[in-house]
């Protein structure tokens, strides 16, 4: 799984990567984190307001860090 933080590397990114890392780390998942920086690249995904969690492609949130279990749950049923 490719757990993708879009954002140019404001706390807000920041924060949303640590919530990310922990929950996966958490729920046992076998992950890459990478993180998306570049203004355009963002945009491709379809996000205009960072911070931006995406899995595999997929966008699952943007516009805001949600609660640790907000994120944990996207990220559980992201994998099924």
């Amino acid at each position: 799984m490719k757990i993708q933080i879009l954002g140019t590397g404001c706390p807000k990114c920041k924060k949303l990567a640590e919530l990310a890392e922990q929950a996966a780390g958490e729920l046992g998942l076998a992950y890459e984190l990478e993180k998306v920086t570049e203004i355009p690249k963002i945009i491709a995904f379809g996000v205009v307001t960072t911070p931006g969690l995406a899995v595999d492609g997929k966008v699952l949130t943007a516009g805001n860090v949600p609660p640790y279990e907000k994120v944990k749950e996207l990220l559980a049923s992201a994998a099924g």
